[in-house]
C-alpha cells in the first residue's frame, strides 16, 4: 500500500513538472515550439487524420477526448450476484477505460469523457444492480481523493480506479457509474429499502480529487435508479478552459438541469455521458448533440455507449461551428475521439454577417416574411417578379406518423418553390431550389403538441425530411441515405426561443447551417451547398412550460 501511494505521488509530481516544462516551452520561438509539440491526432468522423497547430495559438484551445465504449455486459442483469463478481465485470470495462486514458495522455488531452452505463451496463432491477453500486459521499461536504485515500469509505473500488486513472493520465476525467446513499425512514423521499440509488456522473481533477458529481434527474425507464429529490446543477472549474456543466443523456431534452445550467454565462462547455438509442429522422445521437451546441453557442463533449444492435452509437466533440463525430452501426469496437477545442466558442445563432442581404434567395425570404407583393400566392400558384412562377399543383396535405407523433405534411415535388403547412397554430414554410430532381420523395412537415411516447414533453417542429419510399405513408420512416440536394430557407412562427437545428445528410453526416436566427417573429434556418443528399433539416422547438 505504501509503495503504491509513493508511486502515485511521484506520478503527480512528474505531471506537475511536465506542465511546468510546457510553460517554459511556450516562451520559446513559435517555430521551435511547433517542432517540439508536434502534431495532434484528431478523429474526424470515423477517420483519423493529423492536425498541426502553431504554438502561438495554442493558448486559445484545449485538448479534449470522448470515448464511445463497447461495454462488456452482464449476461443476465436480472440475476443476483455478489460484489466480488460485480467488480470482476466492472474492472474489465475499467481496464479498457485506462487504456484509452493512457492513449489520450500521449496526445496531450486535458479532459476525457466516458459514456453512461459504460462500467456496469444496463437492464438491471433495483435489487440486481445493488452489488454494482459504489458509495458516494457528497463532494460539497467531503474533500476526498479516492486513489490516495482508498480506505476512507467502503465500497468505493470503482471510484478509486477512476481517481487513479485521472492521476496517471494527468487529465480531468468524467465517468458514469451507479452509486448508493443510505437514508432514514424520517426522510420523506427515502425508499423502503433504506437507500437511494443514483445514476451518477463523477468528475476527477488531474490530481485524482473527486471534484463534483451529478445525479441524473430525467431518468429514461431506469427502474434501478431513483430521481434525486432536488436536481443537481453541477458546474466544475478547470484551469485550462473555465467552467463546464454536466448532465446525462435524456436530460438534454429538458429545462432542468440542461438549460438552467446555461443561465451561468461563464459555462461555455458541457460534458455529456449518454446511452442514447438513435431514433431517426429527428433524434439521432449526433444530431441532438450538434443541435444543442449550435443552439446555445457552447462546446459539447458527448460520449455515447456503443451497442449497434440496440441502435446505440454516436459520439462527438461539438462546437457551434464544427463537429468531430463518430457514428458506426457496423463495427463492434469502441472509438476514441480527440480534438482541439476553442476555450471561447464562437456562436452561429443571430450572426448578421453570415448572409449577404443581396443574396437572391435571402431577398425572396425576407420579402415573403414582410408580406411584400413581390410574391403572391393564389389557390394554384405563387407568383414572383423576375417572371418566376412556382407551380404548386395544389400540393395535397397529408398525415403521417413521425417519431410517434401525427405530423401534417405537404410533398416537395418541384425543382423550386415555396410551401407552407400549418397545425395547431404553428406554420412552417420552405423556400427552396434544387439543381436536379432526384427519384425520391421529400416532404415538409409540422407538429405542434405534446409528445407522449418514450417520455412526455411538448414540441413544436418544422421538418424537411426524405421519406422512406415514394408513398406518403413512408414519410417519417428512418432513412440514412439520400441524394436530393437543396438550397433552402426553412422557418416557422415558433412560440418558444428554445429551438434546436437538426441537420443530417446522407451517410449520417452532420452539416452546419449557413445562418440561424429570428426575422420578423419567425425563426429560420438557411443552407446552401450541401455536401451530400439531404436526410433531415428540422427546427425542433421545446416548450418546457407545457410539459
Amino acid at each position: 500500500k505504501a509503495r503504491k501511494e509513493t508511486q502515485l505521488l511521484i506520478i503527480i509530481k512528474m505531471n506537475h513538472l511536465k506542465r511546468f516544462m510546457v510553460c517554459i516551452m511556450s516562451g520559446a520561438s513559435s517555430r521551435l515550439a511547433f517542432l517540439l509539440c508536434g502534431c495532434y491526432m484528431v478523429a474526424l468522423g470515423v477517420h483519423a487524420t493529423e492536425h498541426c497547430v502553431a504554438e502561438d495559438h495554442e493558448t486559445d484551445y484545449y485538448m479534449a477526448a470522448v470515448y464511445e465504449h463497447q461495454s462488456i455486459l452482464s449476461l443476465n442483469p436480472l440475476a443476483p450476484t455478489s460484489r466480488t463478481q460485480a467488480l470482476e465485470l466492472m474492472n474489465r470495462n475499467l481496464d479498457i477505460y485506462e487504456q484509452q486514458v493512457m492513449t489520450a495522455a500521449q496526445k496531450g488531452v486535458q479532459i476525457i469523457v466516458f459514456p453512461e452505463d459504460g462500467i456496469h451496463g444496463f437492464n438491471f432491477t433495483r435489487t440486481s444492480i445493488y452489488p454494482f453500486l459504489d458509495f458516494m459521499p457528497s463532494p460539497q461536504l467531503v474533500r476526498w481523493n479516492p486513489c490516495l485515500e482508498p480506505h476512507r469509505f467502503n465500497d468505493t473500488e470503482v471510484l478509486q480506479r477512476l481517481s487513479c486513472m485521472a492521476i496517471k493520465g494527468d487529465m480531468f476525467l468524467v465517468a458514469n457509474l451507479g452509486t448508493k446513499q443510505p437514508c432514514h425512514s424520517g426522510d420523506r423521499g427515502c425508499p423502503q429499502d433504506g437507500r437511494y440509488q443514483f445514476n451518477t456522473n463523477v468528475v476527477f481533477s488531474t490530481n485524482g480529487t473527486l471534484v463534483d458529481r451529478y445525479r441524473k434527474y430525467n431518468l429514461y425507464f431506469e427502474a434501478a435508479f431513483d430521481t434525486p429529490v432536488r436536481v443537481d446543477h453541477t458546474i466544475f472549474e478547470t484551469p485550462f478552459a473555465g467552467k463546464f456543466g454536466v448532465f446525462t443523456c435524456f436530460d438534454i431534452l429538458f429545462f432542468d438541469p440542461a438549460i438552467r445550467l446555461l443561465g451561468d454565462s461563464e459555462v461555455k462547455h458541457i460534458v455529456f455521458p449518454a446511452a442514447w438509442m438513435n431514433q431517426l429522422p429527428l433524434l439521432a445521437a449526433i444530431q441532438i448533440q450538434s443541435a444543442f451546441a449550435i443552439a446555445f453557442g457552447v462546446n459539447l463533449l458527448a460520449a455515447n455507449i456503443h451497442h449497434p444492435s440496440l441502435g446505440m452509437t454516436g459520439s462527438g466533440i461539438h462546437t457551434p461551428l464544427k463537429s468531430v463525430w463518430h457514428h458506426d452501426m457496423e463495427n463492434l469496437t469502441g472509438h476514441l475521439i480527440i480534438a482541439k477545442v476553442a476555450k471561447n466558442p464562437q456562436g452561429l445563432v443571430g450572426t448578421e454577417n453570415a448572409t449577404d442581404k443581396m443574396d437572391p434567395s435571402h431577398g425572396k425570404f425576407l420579402k415573403i416574411l414582410a408580406g411584400d407583393p413581390y410574391c403572391e400566392k393564389d389557390s394554384q400558384e405563387v407568383h414572383c417578379d423576375e417572371a418566376t412562377k412556382w407551380n404548386m399543383n395544389a400540393a395535397p396535405t397529408f398525415y403521417s406518423e413521425m417519431m410517434y407523433d401525427n405530423f401534417t405534411l405537404v410533398p416537395v415535388w418541384e425543382k423550386e418553390g415555396y410551401l407552407r403547412v400549418c397545425a395547431n397554430g404553428l406554420c412552417c414554410s420552405l423556400l427552396y431550389k434544387r439543381p436536379t430532381l432526384s427519384k425520391e420523395l421529400y416532404a415538409l412537415g409540422v407538429f405542434d403538441g405534446l409528445h407522449t411516447v418514450h417520455g412526455t414533453y411538448y414540441v413544436q417542429v418544422c421538418a424537411l425530411v426524405k421519406c422512406g419510399g415514394l408513398g406518403f405513408d413512408t414519410c417519417g420512416q428512418e432513412v440514412t441515405e439520400a441524394t436530393g440536394i437543396f438550397e433552402f430557407h426553412l422557418w416557422g412562427n415558433f412560440s418558444t426561443s428554445y429551438i434546436f437545428p437538426m441537420f443530417l445528410t446522407s451517410g449520417m453526416t452532420l452539416e452546419t447551417p449557413d445562418q440561424l436566427g429570428w426575422e420578423n417573429d419567425h425563426y429560420f434556418l438557411r443552407k446552401s451547398r450541401l455536401s451530400s443528399g439531404l436526410v433531415t433539416a428540422a427546427l425542433y422547438g421545446r416548450l418546457y412550460e407545457r410539459d
